[in-house]
């Protein structure tokens, strides 16, 4: 019960490792404010984890791409529950599959309104975010950010260039500098990086050091032990959760 009387405030948790960490944070004691575009998912999921934790859990439509959203977010976990201890930035992808664009155009030959979106969605969504939630841990005094990077930011991607930019981005500049900014108020924020990890079948095939891809499990436990007050000596790290791919031999 790690997260008794706690609130956690998540992005994308409506589906895959986002709804998974809503879980299990509920499942430690905490409540949890699931933030996502899609209307049809949110309300199912929200449903689905209120029969299990009655008043522990709210559903709030939310596009990260939109300042107001970001807000309207904040506001309802504020409203609901009183703090936020957990911004927990899991909305996110690349936006050549989530757009599907031919996977045989050249970056030069997408349009650019492609990359705008992921961009939007994966660097200015949890900028957008962490914004909003910083003046709410501020007066609290107390908090923790958390920033979903990738090995991609680290390897580079030749065609869908928007994605690697926008997670160096947080995995290093707004982490850092949100982990400065906060320290003086008890806040604290974490990178978490993954490599190949198995939400989706195209995962299973890419290499890593230890011959496989991670369980979406594995990655989620390391997200909730930094967000605990086990991990409160760490702020402004990047970790990767990767089985080695980015330390590979090339």
């Amino acid at each position: 019960m790690r997260f008794e009387g706690k609130t956690a405030l998540v992005t994308g948790a409506a589906s895959g490792m986002g709804f998974l960490f809503s879980e299990c944070f509920l499942k430690e004691g905490g409540n949890v404010v699931l933030a996502d575009f899609n209307e049809e998912a949110l309300q199912e999921k929200t449903a689905g984890l209120l029969e299990l934790y009655p008043g522990r859990a709210t559903g709030v439509l939310t596009d990260v791409r939109r300042y107001e959203d970001a807000v309207k977010a904040r506001d309802k976990a504020v409203e609901t529950f009183g703090r936020i201890d957990v911004l927990a930035n899991f909305a996110g992808g690349t936006a050549r599959r989530i757009l599907k664009v031919p996977g045989e155009l050249e970056f030069p030959d997408v349009p650019i309104d492609v990359f705008d979106f992921g961009l939007d969605v994966n660097l200015k969504g949890p900028f957008y975010m962490d914004h909003a939630v910083l003046s709410v841990m501020r007066e609290q005094k107390s908090g923790v950010i958390v920033h979903l990077g990738s090995v991609t930011g680290v390897d580079g991607d030749p065609k869908g260039m928007d994605y690697p930019t926008a997670k160096a981005g947080l995995m290093y500049g707004l982490t850092k500098s949100v982990a400065q900014y906060g320290a003086k108020y008890g806040i604290r924020c974490v990178s978490v990086s993954p490599g190949p990890v198995l939400t989706r079948e195209a995962m299973a095939k890419l290499r890593t050091l230890l011959g496989r891809a991670a369980e979406p499990q594995e990655v989620v436990d390391l997200i909730l032990y930094l967000v605990s007050d086990q991990a409160s000596f760490i702020t402004g790290e990047n970790i990767m959760i990767d089985g080695g791919r980015s330390v590979m031999p090339k």
